[in-house]
């Protein structure tokens, strides 16, 4: 349940960043995903369309319809807001950063550490137990 405070305080970022409700196309669809049968009978999903940015919303967080209003302009005041600045949203770095870790490492850097690796290997070996002469 979303509070009036933060209806207003959603509503005042909006005004901030010039987006009035006579923009946005609202429809409500099927959602998807957890939550049973009551999920494919109502149409609990939110998609808005800003016309001005041409930014597509479909927000499905909750399985209230009311909910799924706020989350959905919440995340179009921060793309709007990411636009804007010319910043990447938090999402977007987060998945860039996996993105990073996940790819293949060049042959240069797969050869180093693979060395490095041999060298660490070839050293604990000479730790190994003293055996007195026999």
């Amino acid at each position: 349940m979303i509070t009036a405070e933060k209806w207003e305080k959603l509503h005042a970022w909006m005004e901030k960043l010039q987006i009035s409700e006579s923009d946005l196309e609202e429809r409500f669809i099927r959602g998807s995903g957890k939550g049973g049968q009551k999920v494919n009978k109502t149409s609990s999903c939110v998609q808005l369309n800003h016309a001005p940015s041409g930014t597509e919303i479909r927000c499905r967080k909750t399985r209230s319809q009311a909910d799924n209003r706020y989350w959905a302009r919440r995340e179009l005041c921060e793309r709007v807001e990411g636009e804007k600045l010319g910043e990447k949203s938090a999402k977007q770095q987060a998945f860039e950063k996996i993105r990073r870790q996940k790819r293949r490492r060049s042959r240069r850097a797969k050869n180093r550490m693979l060395d490095d690796k041999t060298k660490q290997s070839s050293k604990k070996k000479l730790r190994g137990r003293v055996r007195p002469d026999e």
